[in-house]
């Protein structure tokens, strides 16, 4: 053995010169030299300016570890899923975002269409049939009940007219219907068909002198048609889907947003705009509803435009301040035309009831209401409202409807009304 293999020996084991290491003796690691092996902790720097190589410090570390692997014979892959897990992980962070894109797929298809595509195969009267379909259904049911093969007498007359009278069709008209069934049938069995037969025939005679198409004259340029009625009753949609029917008459369309109070009530005019191609004057919410209708009488006389589809407030709830902007708006358009507004169309919502009868009387006082448009008697089973109306104000009904589609407004047929309410095929 070497003079510096002996002397550097001697001094480990003797305790001297610790911080001296292999390499500063310039040994290399080999079986010869057994002091490389030995534990890391005997060699480990006390210097801070002691450069350690790896080959010298790691591998004495991992002999504890290689025991453990010895025994379990696993412990050498189980040491390295820590480095797999962190890279698994990493790996697996885009694939995170993987179940977002199935979303779209999995969204309906176009079903709402396909749905839509069959109304129009149903005519009008088909359509007014299931509208009135609760209205019909609470009359057929109690006349059923009533005539079951029994003799007519005044008890079953008196039953029938309380039926009538519940389903809103009024006092005179259940009257007459009852005067109509007394008639030569006392003490005779009579059908419940028979009785929806005389029903139907009675309902027609009061609603045939009210029923009219709306004319427009096109000789006013614009045509003025000022929209009434209490919030709620589809006064806002009903403009949108007369302004579809006149555009698709071929006629240039404005509309103003002259409910000024709601939002919702501007905003829907204006997407009714966008359906229709119509053009609708608008103004912030609160704005003055008069100002409003004098600048889009301005814009539609500017425009040649042939009818102006004025909207309005319908805050019942303060009647006489409503009543007092309605006369200020009339004032106004009658500054561009003393002769508009040439009509004015009181919307009706037929699931009011009585109700419908006051507004007619309120709204025709200081609107001068010249046609009615009833609405929702798909919505209701006191659909004899309307009659009660034609019978005691005797005003043109021009439109009715039966459902929110665009087509569900259609001209006023007395004789298909008065078969659907009455069940009639």
């Amino acid at each position: 053995m070497s003079e510096k293999k002996r002397g550097f020996l001697g001094r480990l084991f003797s305790g001297k010169d610790k911080n001296e290491t292999p390499e500063a003796e310039g040994l290399e690691p080999s079986a010869e030299n057994p002091a490389v092996d030995a534990p890391a902790s005997d060699l480990e720097p006390e210097e801070p300016g002691f450069d350690a190589t790896p080959d010298l410090t790691e591998p004495p570390a991992e002999p504890p570890v290689a025991e453990e692997t010895l025994f379990t014979g696993i412990g050498a892959e189980e040491a390295l899923e820590p480095d797999l897990s962190e890279s698994l992980s990493e790996q697996a962070e885009p694939e995170a975002e993987v179940p977002e894109a199935p979303v779209i797929p999995e969204m309906p298809a176009e079903t709402p269409p396909a749905e839509t595509d069959d109304k129009p195969k149903r005519s009008w009267f088909q359509k007014l049939k299931s509208g009135l379909s609760r209205s019909s259904s609470a009359l057929t049911d109690g006349i059923s009940s009533i005539f079951t093969k029994r003799k007519l007498d005044a008890t079953m007359l008196e039953e029938l007219e309380d039926v009538l009278i519940q389903a809103d069709l009024g006092v005179d008209t259940a009257m007459a219907i009852t005067d109509r069934l007394s008639q030569g049938r006392y003490d005779k069995e009579i059908e419940p068909e028979e009785v929806r037969s005389i029903l139907s025939e009675e309902v027609e005679k009061v609603l045939e002198p009210v029923a009219h198409p709306l004319n427009l004259d096109t000789g006013k340029k614009p045509h003025v048609v000022l929209m009434v009625g209490v919030n709620g009753t589809g006064k806002t949609t009903t403009i949108g889907k007369l302004s579809q029917k006149l555009a698709t008459e071929g006629k240039k369309v404005m509309l103003a947003a002259g409910d000024t109070f709601r939002a919702a009530a501007v905003e829907q005019l204006k997407i009714w705009g966008q359906r229709t191609g119509a053009e609708v004057i608008a103004r912030d919410t609160g704005a003055d509803a008069a100002g409003l209708a004098f600048d889009a009488m301005k814009e539609a006389k500017d425009k040649a435009v042939d009818v102006l589809l004025i909207d309005t407030a319908g805050r019942l709830q303060n009647k006489a301040e409503l009543m007092d902007e309605l006369e200020k708006v009339i004032r106004v358009i009658r500054k561009h035309d003393p002769e508009a507004p040439h009509t004015v169309l009181l919307t009706l919502d037929a699931t009011t009831g009585q109700n419908a009868l006051n507004q007619v009387e309120i709204f025709g006082k200081v609107a001068g209401v010249t046609g009615l448009v009833m609405t929702k008697l798909d919505g209701t089973a006191r659909g004899g409202i309307l009659v009660a109306i034609a019978s005691k104000h005797q005003l043109p009904v021009h439109f009715i409807g039966v459902g929110e589609g665009v087509d569900d407004l259609e001209p006023f047929s007395a004789k298909d009304f008065a078969d659907a309410i009455a069940g009639l095929a």
